[in-house]
């Protein structure tokens, strides 16, 4: 039976990584982005070639309503989730002494209260099937906290803790809920690292490089098909950093 995907955050980074991997006829897929949606046409073209279905949506994740809105349509078009990945976020780096209240709550609503609502409209669908996955991509910042991302280490701290509770929470319907903590990512949210920023960086990670997007998509292409009895869990993927 073909299986529909559901992944945020898919035209680019980490999430058009994971898309691209699950460029597979046994998957239908439902890419979310919002800025960048130029890179989910890119892999319209290719699922084109590849005889996979791919639709592509543009939403504010940040607005409960826009998400309501669009599971709406996915209902419609009989496209709701068998699994869900939730990869979409952003980072604000500074010191929270001068982050505002708005970017406080822009950055709690991308980060983490989109996890809520896509998991509040997605949960139905599984419970009625009795089986689904959730996975979310987490941050080694929500396992230890870094300084000067506060309001980031928070919002992966607090999706983090959302993952393991969800987990019992769903264990029962046969529905397994995992987080994948990264660290250091190849893409353009490190590439305010200057050169000498990021030497000093790949000399504390044991592996001594940056984890390519492509490494984390493969890790969620073998979790969708772990057992569902590995739910709950916080998986590192750091190169031995943190």
């Amino acid at each position: 039976m073909t299986q529909t995907i559901l992944i945020t955050g898919a035209s680019s980074g980490i999430g058009h990584a994971i898309a691209t991997r699950l460029l597979n006829p046994k998957y239908r897929l439902v890419l979310i982005g919002y800025q960048h949606m130029k890179g989910l046409k890119d892999i319209e073209e290719k699922a084109q070639k590849e005889g996979v279905q791919v639709t592509s949506f543009s939403c504010d994740l940040s607005k409960f309503q826009e998400v309501e809105d669009l599971f709406k349509k996915l209902e419609d078009l009989g496209l709701l989730p068998d699994y869900l990945i939730n990869d979409a976020g952003i980072s604000i780096i500074g010191l929270l002494q001068d982050l505002s209240f708005e970017e406080w709550n822009q950055i709690l609503s991308t980060n983490l209260s989109s996890v809520f609502a896509t998991c509040k409209l997605s949960i139905p669908h599984m419970v009625k099937k009795q089986e689904g996955k959730i996975l979310n991509i987490s941050s080694v910042w929500g396992n230890v906290g870094a300084s000067c991302e506060v309001a980031y280490s928070a919002t992966k701290g607090g999706l983090n803790a959302f993952t393991k509770a969800l987990g019992k929470e769903l264990a029962p319907s046969n529905i397994s809920v995992n987080a994948i903590a990264c660290g250091a990512i190849h893409t353009s949210m490190n590439s305010f690292l200057s050169k000498e920023e990021e030497a000093d960086l790949l000399e504390e990670i044991p592996i001594g490089r940056m984890i390519e997007p492509e490494e984390v998509a493969d890790l969620c292409y073998h979790l969708l098909q772990s057992p569902s009895s590995l739910t709950g869990q916080i998986i590192t993927l750091d190169g031995a950093w943190i």
